[in-house]
């Protein structure tokens, strides 16, 4: 027969419980004590990124290339009003392979041959190269 020990706390059960020296933790900081632990920090960016599709730059033909350079030959006739036009280019991706076909509108400011770029009123600067479509459309 086991005999139990009932009386062992008697001298401390009914004293009031010690006061904590620390302050009183709110309850959003005391959840996040138990919140998932993300040991691959970055893990699902880096996912995504590979996931996310680029188009690929398109090759001109001869005659989308005599359409392009007619276009560009129209803006240049009237680059002293700063012409309204409406660019089709394609964007390089920063961080992979590709890129994207962007319509961008604004007003010419000029065009200069030797970094090879398209300027803007508006501070955009377009290379030349990537130009896929120009329109006059003001």
């Amino acid at each position: 027969m086991i005999l139990k020990e009932t009386h062992k706390y008697d001298d401390i059960i009914h004293l009031p419980r010690p006061a904590s020296r620390r302050a009183k933790m709110t309850d959003y900081d005391r959840a996040a004590q138990f919140s998932p632990f993300a040991a691959l920090t970055g893990f699902e960016a880096a996912i995504d990124e590979t996931g996310r599709l680029t188009d690929s730059r398109i090759e001109l033909e001869e005659d989308e290339k005599q359409r392009l350079d007619e276009q560009m030959r129209q803006v240049l006739e009237v680059l002293h009003t700063h012409p309204t036009v409406k660019i089709i280019w394609f964007r390089r991706d920063e961080r992979k392979s590709g890129g994207a076909y962007v319509e961008t509108s604004g007003y010419v400011k000029k065009i200069d041959p030797v970094p090879g770029v398209l300027c803007l009123t508006d501070g955009q600067r377009i290379p030349l190269e990537e130009i896929f479509s120009i329109i006059l459309t003001g």
